[in-house]
């Protein structure tokens, strides 16, 4: 009995081994096998070398892979019956490549043995066919499973997948993804299938609680504050309370624990936290906590400083002794960095000592104190040597160099490298954020090279646009070149299309709806003139004409034409600081009028030729969407006093006469300032005042150059009427008149007088070489009127909204924004409530 259950036992143990292992057409024998006239004997195994093994089934598999894999390589020795057979199945089976593996022997030579691996291999994965969800974020699932194509369906190629389809979700708060799969023969190519993923995303959860345990000096409200999102379920709140998002609500863990460790509790942590289901669309957040207790500064000491004092070093760090402890706060003043620089860090690096270092080392932990001591390494003081460019292979060398504030034989200054990466990003030919200085330190003599890499981008801007204006289609073209080279004008080589290269910009615009309004302008600009001194220089040109399409010969034939040129000049200041610029600008401008009413006169000639004088700084951080910084900017713009010379007299002088040459001085200020709030939030407050005066009472206000306030702000016929346009959101244009006056003639002839205030607050939705796009919420305010004995800047007409913009290099900046304005216009009842606006290729609130 006992030798019959041992022969069981081998029999169990043997058959994995030789379930497939036997000649063909020949059936197993127990207890001992006859294979190729030999006994395998299971009690008295015997050694073989393997004479060979050949694989069959394969189509795209390496068989010289799978033999070596399987161990049973030619030349070998094998024990038979043994573990080596089954070991080499087992083998194969795991690579998770066939649905069907086989050991067969094919014969015995003397004392040779040779095997035929028999396999069936596993289809590949052709395509993955998402079900179940929207066409959005099937593409952007698709985008991660694309490297998947080719591979061998498997349980690995379901797994990978369902684990990147569910963590996609997840980020977008579908919390209990299911998804069932499918196989499909594709039959477009041979052994492939395509895979349907039927995808049940359930319900996108929210957050009923979010309980909070071990917390004592902290409320778990002001916990909840800390955490950000998601949000806990709160009546009032309807608007996306508590929407689950994994990926964000990793990242705000992280920042609610260093909101406690900015408060002084150092030692805080989250233990744990748990998410479990509420309900189908709701789960619940627990958090538990270690508080710690709260920590203040104790004694602080330097070490290492040789160049600046410690009542220096102290008066720049401003924290003192018994100031609740906060890591983030020190490290902030000693290494915050940052162009306005504020911390020690910049103090040393903006004089030269490029390699400084400072280490806060905790020195001694007593009660409820923490000694701190700054160990600091100074350095050398480095001077910049070579100063070099890579990266631009359209823009010359000497475009970009000369913005760069960084020269050789200066001190190393970290602000200037700085300011120079914001210089060059306003060209507008180079990604921004791609522009990456190195420096380059020389212990050896002290000095410092610094490579600058930058990445060129699209600048030129075309406008193509059709509108509706004037009670008629009006159609617009404008070509803008933003790197334009002059002196290859003639260099047919250098045209691709147009020559480019030394950072001038040339512009050119027609806008016409026949023969009732057309308007041509062009304008060439060149930043530095002579090329050696900031110093600019521009010219330009335009004509436009509007009438009602009569012809000349016609009694009631109107007609008003505009031609002018200008020619500028400007210098960028270093007093009061290097953020200054000042311009002159001669212009000349003539108006032509034929039987055209609502100005002083409706027939006759009358030229503008005026200077203007403007003083601005601008120091804002981006030209696009700024986060910090501000723009002020004062014009003065005044025509000579001809009446007071001229011996002309205005009581009984004819129209065409007096207003022959027209003569006014107009003052305008524009103040825009920029502030982060928290993250990339950014708040910009506007405001602007403009005043149109008069030299002599017997002549009067001008007829042009007045204010025209409320719209979207974009020029149009008004341009052509010699009015300058502001924008004001949630009225019509040009409807904010001065109260009192008379609608029909107050719209066309504009008013000598406005004010306007804005406050915005904007968010970017889109920053990418390709686009920057920020949405935005906004509250304006602003009023016109005729005489400055009736101005006061308190009484405006008030207005809010939404809005967004878009930056395309090719197109400019586009803008859509919807206001409401709460004060009615008397006579215009449609001036205001909602209003739609849209903008092309310019900034809404500007002059």
């Amino acid at each position: 009995m006992k030798r019959i259950f041992q022969v069981l036992i081998l029999l169990v143990l043997a058959a994995p081994a030789f379930a497939q292992v036997r000649p063909q057409g020949q059936a197993p024998v127990t207890p001992s096998l006859k294979v190729g006239g030999l006994d395998l004997d299971y009690f008295s195994p015997k050694e073989y070398i393997i004479g060979g093994t050949t694989v069959t089934g394969t189509q795209y598999l390496d068989k010289e892979v799978l033999i070596t894999l399987s161990k049973l390589t030619k030349g070998d020795k094998i024990v038979l019956p043994g573990e080596a057979t089954s070991d080499a199945i087992k083998t194969l089976w795991a690579q998770g490549l066939f649905d069907d593996v086989k050991l067969n022997i094919e014969k015995f030579v003397q004392d040779s043995v040779y095997f035929e691996i028999e396999v069936v291999e596993r289809p590949r994965l052709s395509s993955i066919d998402l079900k179940g969800i929207r066409k959005s974020e099937k593409t952007a699932i698709q985008e991660k499973l694309n490297d998947k194509t080719g591979k061998i369906v498997n349980d690995n190629l379901y797994n990978t997948t369902s684990a990147i389809v569910k963590k996609y979700l997840l980020d977008k708060g579908f919390f209990f993804t299911q998804i069932d799969y499918k196989t499909r023969k594709d039959p477009n190519a041979e052994n492939s299938v395509v895979l349907e993923a039927n995808i049940n995303k359930g319900n996108r959860v929210k957050v009923q609680h979010i309980d909070f345990t071990g917390n004592k000096d902290f409320k778990s409200a002001k916990l909840r504050k800390y955490l950000k999102t998601p949000k806990q379920f709160a009546w009032w709140r309807f608007w996306g309370s508590g929407k689950f998002a994994k990926e964000k609500y990793e990242e705000n863990k992280v920042k609610m624990i260093a909101k406690l460790h900015e408060k002084g509790y150092r030692d805080a942590e989250l233990l744990k936290d748990t998410i479990y289901q509420y309900n189908k669309k709701k789960v619940n957040i627990r958090m538990d906590l270690y508080e710690g207790k709260k920590y203040y500064f104790g004694n602080i000491t330097w070490a290492g400083n040789a160049i600046y004092p410690d009542s220096i070093l102290q008066k720049v760090l401003t924290i003192e002794k018994g100031d609740v402890f906060s890591e983030e706060k020190l490290n902030k003043k000693l290494n915050g960095g940052g162009e306005n620089g504020g911390d020690i860090n910049s103090m040393y690096t903006d004089n030269g000592y490029l390699t400084f270092n400072i280490d806060p080392v905790q020195t001694k932990i007593y009660g409820d104190t923490v000694d701190v001591e700054l160990r600091m390494y100074e350095g050398p003081q480095y001077t910049n040597n070579r100063i070099t460019l890579k990266g631009n292979t359209i823009t010359n060398d000497k475009v970009v160099l000369r913005e760069i504030r960084t020269k050789p034989g200066q001190k190393f200054n970290k602000s200037d490298l700085i300011r120079t990466i914001r210089e060059i990003g306003q060209l507008g030919n180079f990604d921004e954020s791609k522009t990456v200085p190195t420096p380059r330190p020389n212990p050896a003599d002290g000095t410092v090279d610094i490579e600058y890499a930058v990445e060129e981008k699209p600048s030129d801007q075309i406008e193509l646009s059709g509108g509706f204006g004037g009670g008629r289609i009006i159609g617009t073209l404008g070509l803008t070149f933003n790197n334009f080279s002059l002196r290859n004008l003639f260099n047919l080589k250098a045209y691709k299309p147009l020559p480019k290269g030394d950072g001038q910009k040339l512009s050119l615009r027609g806008q016409t709806n026949g023969k009732y309004y057309q308007s041509y302008s062009f304008s060439f600009s060149q930043p530095w003139f002579g090329g050696e001194k900031p110093v600019s220089f521009g010219v330009s040109a335009f004509t436009s004409l509007q009438s009602n399409g009569l012809s000349s010969d016609n009694a009631q034939f109107q007609k008003i034409r505009l031609n002018g040129v200008t020619v500028s000049l400007g210098r960028r200041l270093n007093w009061p600081d290097n953020y200054f610029q000042l311009s002159h600008a001669v212009n000349l401008q003539q108006y032509i009028l034929n039987n055209y009413s609502g100005y002083l006169f409706s027939t006759g000639t009358s030229y503008n030729l005026n200077l203007s004088q403007e003083i601005s700084r601008d120091s804002r951080d981006s030209p696009i969407f700024p986060k910090s910084g501000s723009f002020l900017r004062f014009t003065i713009q005044a025509t000579p006093p001809y009446s007071l010379f001229n011996k002309v007299n205005y009581a009984t002088a004819s129209d065409k006469e007096k207003y022959r040459f027209t003569e006014y001085h107009k003052w305008k200020f524009d103040s825009q300032w920029y502030q982060r709030v928290v993250g990339n939030l950014v708040i910009k407050a506007q405001a602007q005042f403009g005043f149109l005066g008069q030299y002599n009472k017997a002549v009067g206000q001008s007829a042009f150059e007045r204010f025209k306030l409320g719209g979207d702000g974009m020029q149009g016929f008004d341009f052509l009427q010699g009015s300058e346009l502001i924008a004001m959101r949630g009225y019509a244009n040009n409807t904010v008149i001065p109260v009192g006056s008379d609608p029909n003639v107050a719209q066309q002839s504009g008013s000598p007088i406005y004010t306007k205030y804005v406050l915005e607050a904007r968010y970017p939705v889109i920053a990418s070489q390709q686009a920057t796009a920020f949405v935005l919420a906004f509250a304006e305010g602003g009023n016109t009127w005729n005489r400055f004995s009736d101005f006061n800047p308190f009484n405006i007409r008030r207005s809010v909204g939404v809005g967004a913009r878009i930056f395309l290099p090719i197109f400019g900046l586009l803008g859509i924004d919807y206001g409401y304005g709460f004060d009615a216009i008397p006579g215009l009842p449609d001036a205001n409530k909602g209003q739609f606006h849209f903008s092309i290729a310019q900034q809404l609130g500007g002059f």
